[in-house]
């Protein structure tokens, strides 16, 4: 089961737009200099429940919310996936306003390790990764990295990290960024 810490509604800084922000519990990365390391716990926060979906359904119901952005913690840890790709089936099978709304997800794996795993994991891992890919719009990858902060960067932190088109990645096989 999913845990999560917040819903934020009517974020403008982590995405294109204004939007709803899910923050995650659970990851595996523990940068040092993490702005979010209460997010580790997999377990801490609080159960994601229906109460809890209802509330992060309504907060993306109006017309002026762009999409919704999945952090954390780290949406792509591999406990997360199957819940982030049953939320993510649950938008898009809803109506066509829901479906249109751009997905963006923080991850602290790297583009090349989300290719690698998806080849390398069993089957239900597999399957719930390449459904989240091809359903996002944006991925913003890579461990932060205190070292390389830049806080003139738009979406990151650090200059390691890269705002990835997702769809155009895909279709190219070769990373293609949204923004640099």
């Amino acid at each position: 089961m999913l845990h999560y810490h917040n819903i934020t509604a009517e974020d403008m800084k982590n995405g294109d737009g204004l939007r709803t922000v899910l923050w995650l519990a659970g990851c595996e990365h523990h940068c040092p200099g993490c702005q979010n390391p209460v997010t580790w716990d997999k377990n801490g926060g609080i159960p994601f429940d229906e109460a809890a979906k209802k509330e992060l359904l309504d907060s993306l119901e109006p017309d002026y919310i762009s999409g919704i952005t999945f952090s954390g913690g780290d949406p792509l840890a591999f406990f997360n996936r199957e819940g982030v790709a049953q939320l993510i089936a649950c938008l898009k099978g809803m109506n066509a306003k829901m479906a249109s709304k751009s997905i963006w997800i923080y991850t602290g794996y790297t583009w090349e390790q989300l290719m690698e795993q998806m080849k390398a994991t069993g089957a239900a891992e597999s399957n719930a990764l390449r459904y989240i890919l091809t359903h996002t719009d944006v991925l913003v990858d890579g461990r932060y990295e205190q070292q390389n902060r830049d806080v003139t960067l738009k979406w990151r932190g650090s200059s390691n990290q890269s705002v990835i088109d997702v769809p155009a990645s895909l279709k190219t096989g070769t990373v293609v960024l949204h923004c640099d």
